[in-house]
């Protein structure tokens, strides 16, 4: 067994494509290594800006012998009635390339057929790696891939250069007159120059010697170590330490080979902007990681981590510090100017922006707004009516002011910067800024009832308008995030604990619009579905067992957080022993009353003990549990249920429910069908029984 190593030397690859792209390499290899039957051991990706590289130890030298089982056509149409192979045996013979004499009849399950078995000698490993490295190269796929010189096959970035080895032996791999070699190269400034990599084992030492941390991971503890230390040997900055943004740590990461920190210092003018504007400037246009003090409170510093070391570090950092300044210059000029402008002139103007060409303009959007917010509003929180209006007519606003051109991140944000500037209330300035949140699965929702009311009425909106003209994602495609609104929306619900009808307000949202969309009972039950279905998967993704939420869903998803109670009563009853033999009586009535929708039952019907006491039974726990389902004490309802099981079990031992007398029959069905809708106010039960 040897080691082989591959890397794919290019010119800088863009710091967003380079993880995808090893996680691909990996899946690449691992299959195509399966197909040929290739074992090998442990699988390594390593990556920089300029390299793909796999390191895979323990390769096999060569394929495992193998025999092949090959099934032809059935013995009926292999021979005529003389005997004689036809014309199917015969061509089947030749299209494997055997003699007709090396077939045989077999017996399989659907008859008699022909069978060719023959062994096959594995291969050599390196007779195969050149064809299978050449197709690593061409599988990587990119969010955007370029041709260059003559080339036909896109990449990234232009390949300048392969190293394939197997061992010390070098594998012969031609990608478009790349000849692959044992040379690679060090960093492109600091050891540019070829050299030979003497085998895997050597590659990230050898690398390392010449300034190339091509392992990711230490990578990024080395860009971590730089950022911190650069803080630390400040004398303007003393006290601060780096905000750390994982995504940016990321991207940084993959922007250099080898970390160096500079840490730089910009005029305090600056800070009379909204932190987030600093910190979006710096993270966004220079990829730059801001500092602050013990309170979190931003300071005039920040840290820039470059790829090149070098002898005068002040002369580095003075140029960040120009760059940052523009960059700041303008921020401030932006500002200062959207300043001079209230948020309320701005109102007209949205009629110039598209909201969604047949849903019209941000300015109609803004005005639905207005009335949804003010249905929820009235429902929840009628004290804040006039609050959560006010910021309903002014959220969308800052989309036309220069600082969300320039950093659409910022929406929100510099709105409820503006609001306050102008004077607004400052809870409606927080309700603009908290509106868009959450931003992303996992997030922070709104932390305020008036950010949380504006947040749902404007993600209603869109989700309602997009499902009225017939914009439902399918698929994968989702072009108006209908999903992650759909979340969004739940998780506000649940995070706030609101109770409401989904269908009211998703009937209300739709008659907004108008005849601009279609407004009928198939377009409100088609947007229930669908976020029912993202509440169920949501459910079941956060670890609860996906047979309850099943359950509680399939009977009734109107009110989120009246699901949830429902959901989590049935986890907790579902582990005593007793339900699990009630829910398997409960499946056995579902399959008995079929669509029996009757549920009147009359006691002179009642022939047997044992469906007398179910009755009388069945009436005082229908009525402690109606009493306990009002409260929406759902666990305590499920508990009185469970009363009946002995008395079901009982009934179905001792009573034939389809018996001759069909008034009698009837009578019987309607008992069970009353008692199946009882639990059925709390979920189909059946559904965690086992099969």
């Amino acid at each position: 067994m040897r080691d082989l190593l591959f890397e794919i030397g290019t010119e800088e690859i863009p710091a967003g494509y380079l993880d995808p792209a090893l996680t691909q390499l990996e899946t690449l290899f691992c299959r195509k290594a399966a197909e040929l039957k290739i074992g090998h051991g442990a699988v390594r990706v390593l990556g920089t800006p300029r390299r793909l590289a796999l390191i895979v130890q323990d390769v096999v030298e060569r394929q495992d012998d193998s025999r092949e089982e090959l099934l032809g056509p059935s013995k009926k149409a292999a021979f005529d009635a003389e005997g004689n192979m036809t014309k199917a045996a015969i061509g089947f013979a030749r299209s494997k390339g055997a003699e007709v004499s090396a077939l045989q009849v077999v017996e399989t399950p659907k008859g008699d057929y022909l069978m060719l078995v023959r062994e096959v000698q594995g291969e050599d490993t390196m007779h195969l790696l050149p064809d299978m490295l050449q197709s690593l190269i061409v599988g990587l796929s990119f969010p955007k891939s370029m041709r260059w010189g003559d080339n036909q096959i896109t990449f990234a970035r232009p390949i300048q250069w392969l190293v394939a080895l197997f061992g010390q032996e070098t594998i012969p791999v031609n990608h478009e007159g790349i000849v692959s070699g044992n040379q690679t190269r060090g960093h492109r400034f600091l050891a540019g120059e070829q050299f030979t990599i003497t085998n895997a084992a050597s590659y990230v030492e050898q690398l390392a010697e010449r300034f190339v941390m091509v392992d990711p991971a230490k990578r990024k503890n080395a860009v971590l170590a730089e950022i911190k230390q650069a803080v630390a040997d400040s004398t303007d900055l003393a006290g601060g330490h780096v905000a750390i943004d994982e995504d940016l740590v990321d991207t940084v990461n993959n922007l250099v080979e080898m970390p160096f920190g500079v840490c730089g210092v910009f005029d305090r003018k600056f800070l009379e902007l909204p932190s987030e504007v600093l910190i979006t400037s710096m993270r966004v246009n220079q990829k730059y990681f801001p500092v602050v003090n013990e309170k979190n409170e931003l300071l005039p510093g920040f840290v820039a981590v470059n790829n090149v070391r070098v002898n005068d570090s002040a002369i580095t950092r003075k140029g960040h510090q120009r760059v940052l300044r523009a960059r700041l210059e303008d921020a401030l000029f932006f500002f200062n100017s959207d300043s001079e402008v209230r948020l309320e002139s701005r109102i007209d103007k949205l009629q110039g922006i598209i909201f969604q060409a047949r849903l019209g303009t941000m300015l109609e959007k803004n005005e639905r707004l207005v009335k949804l917010v003010r249905i929820l509003a009235e429902q929840f929180k009628p004290s804040l009516v006039d609050e959560c209006c006010r910021a309903a007519l002014l959220c969308k606003t800052d989309l036309l002011s220069d600082m969300v051109g320039e950093f659409p991140s910022l929406q929100g944000v510099m709105g409820g910067a503006y609001a306050l500037h102008d004077g607004e209330k400052a809870s409606v300035a927080t309700a603009i800024k908290e509106h868009y949140m959450p931003k992303r699965a996992g997030a922070d929702i709104p932390s305020t009832d008036i950010g949380a009311l504006l947040g749902l009425a404007d993600r209603f909106d869109t989700l309602v308008g997009c499902f009225g003209i017939g914009q439902v994602p399918t698929g994968t495609a989702d072009p108006f995030g209908l999903r992650r609104i759909s979340l969004a929306i739940l998780h506000i619900i649940e995070g706030k604990g609101y109770t409401f009808s989904l269908r009211e307000i998703v009937h209300k949202a739709l008659a907004l619009y108008g005849n601009k969309v279609d407004g009928g009972n198939e377009t409100v039950e088609a947007v229930i579905h669908f976020i029912k279905g993202r509440f169920a998967n949501d459910c079941v993704s956060r670890g609860l067992a996906a047979e309850a939420v099943d359950a509680a869903v399939s009977v009734n998803f109107d009110d989120v957080n009246d699901c949830r109670q429902r959901i989590d009563a049935i986890i907790k009853i579902s582990l005593l022993p007793a339900f699990k033999v009630l829910a398997a009586s409960y499946k056995r009535i579902r399959n008995i009353v079929k669509d029996n929708r009757q549920t009147s039952v009359s006691a002179d019907l009642l022939e047997h003990k044992a469906e007398e006491r179910l009755h009388t039974l069945f009436g005082e726990v229908r009525q402690e549990m109606e009493q306990l389902i009002e409260r929406k004490a759902y666990l305590k309802a499920l508990e009185v249920m469970l009363k009946m099981k002995e008395p079901v079990d009982t009934f179905f031992d001792e009573v034939m429910v389809m018996a001759d007398d069909m008034a009698v029959r009837q009578n019987r069905l309607n008992l069970l069908t009353a008692l199946g809708d009882l639990i059925l106010q709390i979920g189909d039960i059946s559904k965690l029984q086992e099969n």
